[in-house]
């Protein structure tokens, strides 16, 4: 839950964007309020919020001194800006100094409830698609299963090939390929891609192993190809699919 600061010199704005808005449903809650950059400081220091909504024009101390004041100070809040200047140059120097909205007054009903939408859609992105193959439902023979289990437990070998299941099945690579497409929809070589996929996933979602050290353990020498063939199954790169399963 973000705790959010409501920093704004106009108390009837003040209020209202404190008491109309419906924080609770957009997992908020404001733990406290300042009329003035400088008490916004002194709200900052006591309440330690994740989400500054502040002015820019104000008494004392404007939105961007204060919100200067604060990177200064080590507060890595979010800020969401409200101003009724439209102004380049004001805009340019907010989003230096990391407001990652900036709302014109007089603003509509929704406009601030949306802006807090897509902060939290930035931290929580939607689970990435996963786009592996599925094999077929439905019992498969002793062979097939033999193979898949063989596959799952050695998909990690970069050497491993058709020839090397087959041979350790005692049956010839046709005849293999036949039974394994014919039993579970996909070829063999399709399902040992899924399994070191879905290997490389876990393994990034653990956050201990560099990319390049996880395609090494899921049997890719070459990390472009891996880089590659895992954005075209999952539907974006490792590292990315990494930075967003470790975020907090």
């Amino acid at each position: 839950m973000l705790k959010v600061l409501v920093v704004e010199d106009e108390e009837l704005i003040r209020k209202g964007i404190v008491l109309a808005v419906d924080w609770a449903s957009l997992n908020c809650v404001v733990v406290g309020e300042a009329a003035n950059g400088q008490e916004g400081l002194e709200q900052a220091a006591r309440c330690q919020p994740n989400l500054i909504v502040t002015d820019l024009k104000m008494p004392k101390m404007d939105g961007l001194e204060m919100i200067e004041e604060l990177r200064n100070r080590g507060c890595e809040a979010y800020v969401i800006i409200l101003t009724a200047y439209d102004s380049f140059a004001y805009a340019q120097q907010a989003l230096r100094l990391g407001a990652v909205d900036f709302l014109l007054k007089p603003f509509h009903d929704g406009d601030l409830e949306n802006a807090v939408l897509r902060l939290e859609k930035k931290l929580n992105p939607p689970k990435p698609e996963i786009r592996l193959q599925d094999v077929r439902p439905g019992a498969k023979s002793r062979y097939v299963q033999a193979a898949m289990e063989y596959i799952s437990e050695n998909c990690g070998d970069s050497g491993l090939s058709i020839a090397q299941i087959a041979a350790e099945l005692g049956l010839s690579e046709g005849h293999l390929s036949h039974l394994f497409k014919k039993e579970t929809g996909i070829t063999v070589g399709s399902f040992l891609t899924r399994c070191r996929i879905q290997k490389a996933m876990t393994l990034l979602k653990q956050g201990k192993l560099k990319v390049y050290e996880v395609a090494d353990r899921c049997g890719y020498r070459d990390i472009t190809y891996f880089s590659g063939t895992f954005k075209k199954l999952v539907g974006i790169t490792p590292s990315e699919y990494q930075n967003q399963a470790v975020l907090p």
